[in-house]
């Protein structure tokens, strides 16, 4: 059994991976992530990434195309839709990557956060699983979001503040500037 999970950031990809690996054959990841903002902070996560897969030994593909230009064509105007558009543009990717590499499964780590709408995302690679005849992972992995976290500090991963979109990032920033306003 060969699984293709889609790596949203390094420290979300730390349990699972080390969990994948005792359910499957053949694990590997895919890192594409197009709509990452700014550009310094999309390098940061891909390095993290490469950090990791090194450490862990994680075979990983990575799409390295930065287009945050078609990220904010598709959402303009549809705001309250981005994670829609980001979720199916990025495991519908993943898909067809597992499709074409023949495995049995695809998934993604965006499944461990609590931060991500869970009910969105299950709709969604549901439908791409449809689309593409291969079959989703949705098996939650209890407890490994606090287990990611608590590896990724101790391998020392770079650890992002916000979601990765330019919406995110501004809601993340205005709220913690309007704190310190506050005070």
């Amino acid at each position: 059994m060969k699984i293709l999970v889609h790596i949203c950031c390094a420290p979300c990809a730390v349990y699972p991976f080390f969990k994948l690996k005792h359910d499957f054959e053949e694990v590997m990841g895919f890192w594409y992530n197009p709509n990452i903002h700014p550009f310094l902070e999309y390098q940061r996560r891909l390095e993290a990434v490469r950090v990791l897969a090194k450490k862990e030994e994680v075979r990983v593909i990575y799409k390295d195309e930065y287009d945050i230009k078609k990220f904010l064509r598709q959402v303009v105007y549809r705001e309250s839709q981005r994670c829609l558009f980001c979720y199916y543009e990025r495991l519908e990717k993943t898909a067809i990557f597992a499709r074409r590499g023949e495995f049995d499964y695809f998934s993604s780590t965006l499944f461990l956060s609590p931060h991500q709408d869970q009910e969105l995302l299950k709709t969604v690679i549901e439908t791409i699983s449809k689309k593409y005849r291969i079959k989703p992972y949705l098996e939650r992995i209890e407890g490994g979001w606090q287990r990611s976290i608590e590896l990724s500090k101790k391998m020392k991963l770079y650890r992002q503040e916000y979601c990765g979109c330019i919406y995110s990032e501004e809601e993340r920033y205005r709220k913690k500037y309007q704190e310190k306003r506050n005070r």
